[in-house]
C-alpha cells in the first residue's frame, strides 16, 4: 500500500481503503481459485496493482468514459483502473470462467459500482470503448484483430482513443507495422527494478465505419 501511497498521493480515503482491502480479497479468492501465482500474490501491490496503474500514469480516464479490459484474469488492469476512476465504466472479459466468477467477487467485497464482467470472447462481445487495456494477452496483431470495431469514433479526452497494453520486453519485432504506436517506459514513472523492462503501448485506432 506504501507504494500507491508514494506514487499517487492525491489517492482519496475511499480509494485508499478499496486498494487496502484488494489484498485480503485475492488472497482468500486465490486459496479457492488459484489465478494469481504464490509468489505474485506476495508481491500483489507491485506486480499487479501498481503494475496495473502505469496505464493511470500515461492516461486519465475522464468521467463518462468506458474502457475494455480483455484477458482480466482475476481482474488486472480493470479492477485497480477502476478503483482510480470511479466515474468510468470497466468491462472486464475473460473466456475462462472461474478467473471471471474471482472478478465478481472482488468486485462485489470491494463495492464496485462501475465494474461489469463477461464470461466470453471478446470478438464475441457487442459495444465500443473509448479505450481498450490490457496485459500482454497476445502479440500486437493478434490483439488488434480481436478488438477490431470495438473502438469508439468520438474522443473524450485529448488522446484518441484506442488501445493501451502493459507489456516487457524488445517489441521492435511486434510493433514493427504500427508506425502511430507510442511507448511509454515504466521505469520513467516507478523505481522499482520489477519496472525495468516494462512499458505501456499507446496504439491510436483508425476508426472504420
Amino acid at each position: 500500500m506504501e507504494l500507491l501511497k508514494k506514487y499517487f498521493p492525491e489517492l482519496t480515503d475511499d480509494q485508499i481503503s478499496k486498494f487496502e482491502k484488494l489484498e485480503e480479497l485475492y488472497k482468500d479468492w486465490n486459496l479457492k481459485i488459484n489465478v494469481v501465482s504464490r509468489k505474485d500474490i506476495d508481491e500483489l501491490y507491485l506486480r499487479h496493482v501498481l503494475h496495473s496503474l502505469g496505464i493511470a500514469k500515461v492516461q486519465k480516464f475522464n468521467p463518462g468514459s468506458k474502457i475494455l479490459d480483455v484477458g482480466t484474469g482475476g481482474g488486472f488492469p480493470g479492477i485497480p483502473l477502476a478503483i482510480m476512476f470511479p466515474e468510468s465504466q470497466f468491462h472486464l472479459v475473460d473466456s475462462i470462467g472461474k478467473k471471471i466468477k474471482v472478478v465478481d467477487e472482488v468486485s462485489e467485497g470491494l463495492g464496485l459500482e462501475n465494474v461489469i464482467s463477461f464470461n466470453q470472447r471478446v470478438e464475441e462481445l457487442d459495444g465500443k470503448y473509448d479505450f481498450i487495456v490490457s496485459r500482454a494477452v497476445a502479440v500486437m496483431p493478434s490483439f488488434v484483430r480481436w478488438v477490431k470495431g470495438k473502438i469508439e469514433k468520438d474522443s473524450k479526452h485529448d488522446r484518441k482513443n484506442g488501445i493501451l497494453y502493459l507489456k516487457g520486453g524488445d517489441l521492435t519485432e511486434e510493433l514493427k507495422d504500427y508506425r502511430t504506436a507510442e511507448i511509454f517506459e515504466l521505469s520513467d514513472y516507478f523505481e522499482e527494478e520489477f519496472f525495468g523492462t516494462k512499458k505501456v503501448v499507446y496504439l491510436p485506432l483508425k476508426y472504420k465505419g
